[in-house]
């Protein structure tokens, strides 16, 4: 895949609106398990709450997807694959995308975890917009500084 690709289909997955009519997927390997995730949030969206002994089972799935679309977005940016092989990459992120918003749609299911998810999550947007405004793109320990000076 050439480099614009692989810039391309980053931010097309992290572009807001992303998931507008997306489909979540029927079935996904999601930390190396086969998971029916279409089913599963289309069962848990179903109830208009989620009951105490499903919040558990609810949170974990949101983590497990979460971490399944990191692994997959890392693949897109570091792996040398083809360009099939990232659209289908990028689709899976957007499917999963569309999974979370649906779960999370649900209302917060343990306020304090959430709130913490998303300031990670800040802080990773934040990092990642200092690497690439300093220059940093490929650096991630900050050892290049004056790359391409003596």
């Amino acid at each position: 895949m050439k480099p614009y690709e692989r810039k391309q289909l980053l931010e097309r997955i992290e572009r807001d609106g992303a998931t507008v009519g997306a489909d979540i997927p029927d079935r996904i390997d999601v930390q190396g398990e086969p998971v029916d995730l279409r089913e599963f949030v289309v069962e848990i969206k179903r109830r208009d709450t989620i009951p105490s002994g499903e919040r558990e089972r609810v949170e974990q799935a949101k983590k497990n997807l979460r971490r399944e679309r990191l692994q997959r977005k890392q693949r897109i940016e570091d792996d040398d694959i083809s360009r099939e092989e990232g659209e289908e990459l990028a689709r899976a992120v957007i499917g999963i995308d569309r999974a979370l918003n649906a779960l999370e749609s649900l209302g917060p299911t343990n306020l304090e975890a959430e709130i913490e998810a998303q300031e990670q999550a800040d802080k990773q947007r934040w990092m990642n917009f200092l690497k690439k405004a300093l220059g940093r793109e490929s650096d991630s320990h900050g050892t290049g500084r004056n790359r391409g000076q003596l």
